[in-house]
């Protein structure tokens, strides 16, 4: 397939290009610059994308946005993350309708759609829940509707936590971890959704030909509570991991609301239509995801 990417300099954009590459599809940059051999260029914030550049690709896969842990998040900083979502993607969704090109879109979105949900357990037929993230990933999703009025295939891909040695969350945690100053965050019992940046990558070029359509997790089949999470880090690492983080410390450097929806929230949530589809998990438990990332 030839295939288009936005957000490919971030974390899951850039692995997404390289196991694409190695799969012997053909891959096309969307960026925001003037575009290189091999890349269309486009400026969400002016609504600029031509409609013919897209000609030719047979789908795209919608990864950009701001980073929702990149700044506290100010007023002004909560209205970027809300447009550099939805006013891409109504952007790139109008792009594809007008196009003589892709039929199929795998849109960006995230297990915070669910809210914070205790021990309840979810999956894609769950409502969504209440917050700033719920909000933002109810209009990240709504903002397809151009595509999928024209008949375009769409998935919108909510993705839990991405372990991966290059960023993200764990990234984070490891020099904490190494040290053994690692532990639970609060009083460990919000649950964590978890994905390999592997099984992530390899569930998006899954969903390129598998006709789903709609919501799905991407998500590991097995979740864990964060006490259990800081506990399997450790002995993935060799080291102790029991010393707990207690709730005002990532507030004070993050701020309270954007500590409580990272760090504090619970989603327990089941990848159930990837699995109905037949996907086959890489790395389905949390220490054997963890010991094949960290020994690379």
């Amino acid at each position: 397939m030839h295939i288009g990417v936005t957000g490919s300099s971030g974390l899951i954009g850039s692995a997404l290009l390289e196991h694409l590459r190695a799969g012997g599809h053909q891959t096309t940059r969307i960026v925001r610059r003037a575009a290189g051999a091999g890349e269309i260029s486009w400026d969400p914030t002016k609504g600029d994308l031509d409609p013919g550049a897209l000609a030719g690709l047979d789908a795209v896969v919608h990864l950009a946005g701001a980073g929702i842990g990149d700044h506290r998040w100010t007023d002004e900083y909560r209205r970027t993350l809300l447009d550099s979502r939805v006013d891409s993607t109504k952007l790139l969704a109008e792009a594809m309708a007008a196009a003589d090109g892709p039929r199929v879109l795998i849109s960006g979105s995230a297990i915070g759609v669910y809210g914070d949900r205790d021990d309840e357990q979810l999956d894609e037929a769950s409502s969504s829940g209440d917050g700033f993230l719920a909000d933002i990933c109810r209009a990240w999703e709504a903002a397809t509707a151009p595509a999928e009025a024209a008949g375009i295939r769409v998935a919108h891909i909510r993705t839990g936590i991405v372990l991966s040695r290059e960023g993200g969350a764990l990234k984070k945690m490891l020099p904490l971890f190494r040290l053994g100053l690692g532990g639970r965050f609060g009083n460990g019992r919000q649950w964590m959704s978890w994905i390999s940046i592997d099984d992530e990558v390899r569930a998006i070029e899954h969903l390129l030909t598998s006709g789903i359509s709609g919501p799905v997790n991407l998500t590991a089949p097995e979740p864990v509570r964060n006490a259990d999470f800081a506990k399997t880090l450790g002995k993935a690492l060799g080291r102790p991991s029991f010393l707990p983080v207690p709730t005002f410390g990532p507030k004070l450097v993050l701020g309270g609301d954007l500590a409580e929806a990272l760090l504090f929230s619970s989603q327990r949530v089941a990848p159930s239509v990837l699995v109905e589809d037949g996907f086959a998990f890489e790395h389905p438990e949390l220490l054997g995801a963890l010991r094949a990332i960290l020994t690379r």
